[in-house]
């Protein structure tokens, strides 16, 4: 069974039928019902046209719940006659599924969720990670814009910004996580790019290409995380790095500066200096200031205070560190290394430990395990 094929092919199926007027939950399930009925069929008799079985047997499920709800026998003059089997439409209806999702009627947040988890493909799990909330309070949110929209005529696409929000997670996610959707979130940035001349639909993409070049380089051959100190920076790519850098100069000089670009400006930078030791760290902390001012995020000024660190010296970066609130996720790894710039060795190995036991993922709780074994083996001073 060919996972990311089924994968690849939900939401084309989706927008086909919200497109034939059934609301997305009732469409949703319908889907569902159908990819299960293909795991079950599929090794033993593959289908000469999976996307063409996967529309018939999902409207199959749709009649088959509305038939069996009496609150919606009203739909079954509009349902009368089975669609023919065949080859479907080749267009792609996922940028599409996108806008529908960030429907009017949802705020910005529950948008963004059910476009995770409806369109994106990501778990309930993945996406209450993403939003630092329970997973039991992402679930009820999602369950929440569900129960809005059943119903709901999408002919009111959402705004370009929830729509960006979306697709910025959903390669977050892709980057790090569990499920590799990064160069799917690219290809629908760019094809949002073609379609909107919009200055931060090209920051998005700057900032996604310019993440992405470095993409082989931050892992070692054994899966462990590599810092971006520590990384070849003769492993980037540099094809996708010139893309960048061009899309978010033409972008800035827009003079409409939003968070995405100031956010590519400063993965331009990172991926500017031949080493990190060349880095410019002063620009880098007058962008996270722009950063800072655009959106007033706790992890842009996390971020902020390693960039101090950086530029004027560990106690600076400490100094902008404590101002912010030790909750906050990655906080003592941020700690750790900045204590241990500034030569507090024993600070900094009980913080890596402590960051490690608060980690997101395996891979980053390996890393700060090994930061913290590193600096417990050397000799005290």
């Amino acid at each position: 069974m060919n996972e990311s094929l089924l994968r690849g092919l939900t939401p084309s199926v989706l927008g086909i039928l919200v497109r034939r007027g059934v609301d997305f939950a009732a469409a949703e399930d319908a889907v569902q019902d159908a990819l299960v009925e293909a795991v079950r069929v599929w090794p033993a008799d593959p289908p000469r046209d999976p996307k063409g079985w996967l529309v018939t047997v999902a409207w199959r499920r749709f009649l088959d719940a509305t038939r069996a709800d009496a609150a919606r026998r009203r739909r079954e003059d509009a349902v009368d006659e089975e669609p023919p089997p065949g080859p479907a439409s080749a267009v792609d209806d996922t940028l599409w599924l996108y806008f529908l999702c960030a429907h009017p009627s949802l705020t910005p947040s529950s948008a963004v969720a059910l476009t995770l988890r409806a369109v994106g493909g990501l778990t309930t799990r993945q996406i209450a990670h993403a939003y630092l909330v329970p997973e039991a309070t992402m679930a009820q949110r999602i369950s929440r814009a569900k129960r809005t929209v059943s119903g709901v005529r999408f002919d009111q696409p959402g705004d370009v910004a929830t729509v960006l929000r979306v697709l910025y997670l959903v390669f977050n996610e892709g980057y790090s996580g569990d499920v590799d959707l990064a160069a799917e979130a690219i290809r629908l940035t760019r094809q949002l790019k073609a379609a909107i001349d919009h200055p931060e639909v090209a920051g998005l993409l700057a900032l996604m290409l310019l993440h992405h070049a470095r993409r082989a380089a931050r892992t070692a051959p054994d899966g462990s995380l590599v810092s971006l100190a520590e990384q070849d920076r003769g492993r980037w790519d540099t094809t996708s790095i010139a893309e960048g850098v061009a899309i978010l100069q033409a972008a800035l000089a827009r003079d409409r500066l939003g968070e995405f670009q100031a956010q590519a400006a400063i993965a331009a930078l990172h991926a500017d200096a031949p080493a990190a030791e060349e880095t410019d760290w002063v620009q880098i902390v007058e962008w996270y200031d722009e950063l800072a001012r655009l959106t007033d995020s706790p992890i842009v000024r996390l971020n902020r205070a390693v960039a101090v660190g950086e530029a004027d010296g560990a106690r600076a970066g400490l100094a902008a560190l404590a101002a912010l609130d030790e909750s906050l996720p990655r906080y003592r790894a941020v700690a750790a290394y900045l204590h241990e710039r500034d030569g507090s060795v024993a600070t900094a190995a009980r913080l890596y430990a402590e960051a490690a036991r608060e980690a997101p993922n395996l891979a980053e709780r390996d890393h700060l395990t090994r930061q913290a074994a590193r600096l417990n083996a050397l000799p005290p001073r």
